[in-house]
């Protein structure tokens, strides 16, 4: 997409560097330390890798000082290989937990990337500054397109509620807007006592 000079790359708010994701290294790296992740007072959860169990207990040595710590094995949770590092939709990890989910949001979020899918949800967090992916360029992008073909949007989902209104279906796709109110486009499946008109 050309772009004037002096403004931001949109794309950059909308696409994942894949070439940075799929590094063999980083997944050998993965797979030698067996990583997971642990609860963190500071952070929420931290990665860590596992050196020894003992019984109910694993010492795990964490990620990001070295420093060793003894953790229950059922606070332990599964940690997805690096190639679902910012995936689009969260469906898609292998490991579906509250710490992969949390770090997925958080790594798309630092890299820009406000919006990820999570199954039927469009995941929302707020950026607190204005974004270059709201612009008529942008709209075009995402015309005539399934949701699936283009990276996470406010515009895929309005394109898909669009053609679903065309075709007299019913909207798929609720919104979740984190860091303000919720709003939510509703859905038959989710019941949310609105039923839409036919």
């Amino acid at each position: 997409m050309a772009q004037r000079s002096g403004q931001e790359d949109p794309e950059r708010y909308l696409f994942v560097d894949r070439a940075v994701v799929y590094n063999p290294a980083t997944q050998a790296d993965w797979t030698a330390k067996k990583l997971v992740w642990v609860p963190s007072e500071r952070h929420g959860f931290e990665a860590a890798s596992i050196r020894e169990e003992r019984g109910d207990e694993v010492v795990v040595e964490l990620a990001e000082n070295g420093k060793k710590a003894m953790v229950n094995k059922d606070d332990i949770q599964k940690m997805n290989p690096p190639k679902f590092s910012k995936v689009e939709d969260m469906a898609e990890l292998t490991c579906l937990n509250e710490a992969s989910v949390l770090h997925n949001l958080k790594d798309r979020y630092y890299s820009g990337l406000i919006y990820t899918y999570s199954g039927l949800f469009c995941v929302v967090i707020n950026p607190y500054k204005n974004l270059p992916i709201y612009s008529e360029n942008i709209i075009e992008m995402y015309r005539g397109k399934k949701r699936h073909e283009m990276p996470p949007h406010i515009y895929a989902i309005s394109e898909s509620a669009y053609r679903c209104m065309l075709q007299g279906k019913t909207i798929d796709s609720p919104l979740l807007y984190l860091g303000c109110p919720v709003y939510t486009l509703c859905t038959e499946e989710l019941n949310w006592g609105y039923k839409p008109k036919t």
